[in-house]
């Protein structure tokens, strides 16, 4: 334990464990050595790390800044002696904590998973799905699948597919109000829209005259933060929506969803990337999962209504 690695392990075993007499019964030592060994690291980092009460324990904001590098600092030591003891050919092994969109992760992921965990039964999968742009590190995830424009970080990202975007509606909702002709006829409809930004509430369509993008204002009675609700909405025919292919591709080939204004769609498109904390050498199990990822997912959906 006299070393910075044996340190890093106790304090983070005091911090998942919730108490210092649980992080030493795992060690085999008493609470007194493990209680000095955290103390110890406090004071060669000069900062208090984690704040003691009769009840519980509760990190600083230096401590939880510590503990998450040592995570990774410790699954690198994990890693390089996975490598040297396989001869420079470790198996991708280990929990891995991979975050997505709902709607991605729904349609592209998860049906991926029980090929990838037979491929690689030592790999312990950890999969969230939410749509809240996730921090790696504070989230403790290994890779995120991010769709969309990618903010400028520090973190590596892959291309793993592409989708176009799409206007549609249900039958019954076109029954109903009629079928737009131009793009123009959105005013008359009830759009349904993301409560993101107010550049969600503008609609990009190709203008025939000059041949550019051409933002056209749409409004509605209901707004959403993901994909998937806005499609349940407008498979429920509550009105006209806009998304990429992956959400929708299947309810269209069923007819349970309908393309509008395909003569103005201007064909742009939401890109998918993989995101992940990048260094020179990338856990097995991490670059195991996005390259199995980015063989299976289209790099350009095929599909057309």
């Amino acid at each position: 334990m006299d070393n910075r690695a044996g340190e890093m392990e106790a304090f983070m075993r005091v911090v998942q464990t919730g108490s210092f007499a649980a992080a030493a019964r795992s060690f085999g030592l008493s609470p007194s050595a493990i209680s000095k060994i955290v103390a110890r690291l406090e004071a060669r980092l000069g900062t208090r790390l984690i704040v003691r009460t009769t009840r519980t324990l509760q990190l600083t904001p230096e401590g939880d800044t510590y503990y998450e590098r040592a995570l990774r600092v410790l699954a690198d030591i994990d890693e390089a002696e996975r490598l040297v003891a396989h001869g420079g050919a470790a198996t991708p092994s280990g929990k891995l904590r991979v975050n997505a969109s709902v709607s991605f992760g729904v349609r592209r992921i998860v049906p991926l998973v029980p090929a990838f965990l037979a491929a690689y039964p030592r790999v312990e999968l950890d999969l969230s799905l939410n749509d809240n742009m996730v921090d790696l590190i504070e989230h403790r995830a290994d890779v995120a699948i991010r769709v969309g424009a990618l903010p400028d970080s520090g973190l590596k990202a892959r291309r793993i597919g592409e989708a176009r975007f799409i206007a549609f509606a249900s039958p019954s909702y076109l029954e109903r109000h009629g079928v737009p002709e131009i793009p123009a006829d959105l005013a008359r409809h009830n759009c349904l829209t993301f409560n993101l930004g107010r550049t969600f509430h503008e609609w990009p369509f190709l203008d025939p005259d000059s041949g550019q993008q051409k933002p056209i204002p749409v409004r509605g009675n209901f707004q959403v933060n993901n994909g998937e609700t806005m499609r349940r909405m407008a498979l429920e025919g509550l009105g006209i929506a806009r998304l990429s292919t992956y959400h929708v591709e299947r309810d269209i080939e069923a007819g349970h969803l309908v393309p509008v204004l395909e003569r103005y769609n201007p064909g742009d498109l939401q890109v998918v990337h993989a995101v992940f904390v990048g260094h020179e050498h990338l856990a097995t199990r991490v670059r195991a999962f996005v390259d199995f990822i980015a063989e299976r997912i289209p790099s350009k959906e095929a599909w057309r209504p």
